[in-house]
């Protein structure tokens, strides 16, 4: 095969690859557009636990009380065929890749895909309870408290994301040490740094409240500590290998 023949080739299973993940995204997109308001209502509930008694969510845009539930029902959707997603990423370079490529890849694939899976959980049943019922408990009781419907969903969002991203630390650190970029010991020696970095970032990309930092920071930490017990069962095996092929 010539290569503007296997260009091509590429270029039309790459277009099948997407077609079948955007396929899986609005097959499950429809049931999650039926259920959308019971959708927000599950993504509103640590909120409208922590409101006082009585306490509304607001929408301040004409069709804000439509859209957003609709965004929700995509978020939901392709949060739920995100293994589909990497999956047909995973397909398209796999032919690509030598054998002990694809051995160590697709563990990893599946590992970010729940790690992420489990900083939305965290961030959702945890985080959200936690920092919400300290903001409201120390509001001024002369104000009347009624979040903004599309405000609270980017918020979600956003900390949705920092959460999934910040649990993907373990598989950031083993990439580092299986590609030989960084040893274990250089790990645990700028470990006071990664502390000090996990506090910035965490006040960075969280609200302005301390509560919210510290419990995005302390995972980091910990993550990264746990990413280094993973690397040091990588680095030996591969020490090993080098000295007996040496």
């Amino acid at each position: 095969m010539s290569e503007p023949d296997s260009f091509l080739s590429h270029l039309i299973e790459l277009r099948d690859r997407l077609l079948r993940a955007l396929i899986a995204v609005i097959i499950v997109f429809l049931p999650c557009f039926y259920f959308a308001p019971q959708l927000y209502d599950i993504l509103a509930t640590p909120l409208m636990s922590a409101l006082p008694e009585g306490a509304h969510m607001i929408a301040t845009g004409v069709v804000t009380p439509f859209l957003v539930p609709v965004k929700v029902a995509m978020m939901v959707s392709i949060c739920v065929t995100l293994p589909i997603i990497l999956y047909q990423a995973w397909a398209f370079v796999a032919p690509g890749l030598y054998a002990h490529e694809k051995r160590f890849v697709l563990p990893l694939v599946v590992a970010s895909t729940a790690l992420f899976f489990a900083g939305v959980a965290f961030c959702y049943f945890f985080v959200f309870g936690v920092v919400f019922k300290f903001v409201y408990s120390i509001a001024p009781k002369s104000i009347e408290v009624a979040p903004d419907i599309e405000n609270y969903f980017s918020f979600v969002l956003g900390m949705f994301f920092a959460f999934g991203v910040t649990f993907e630390v373990p598989i950031a650190v083993v990439l580092l040490v299986k590609m030989r970029m960084v040893t274990v010991a250089k790990l645990k020696e700028i470990r006071p740094y990664v502390v000090v970095g996990a506090f910035v970032v965490a006040a960075v990309v969280t609200p302005p409240d301390v509560i919210s930092q510290i419990m995005l920071a302390i995972p980091l930490w910990l993550l990264y500590e746990a990413g280094i017990i993973v690397s040091m069962f990588i680095e030996k095996p591969a020490q090993q290998q080098a000295e007996t092929s040496g």
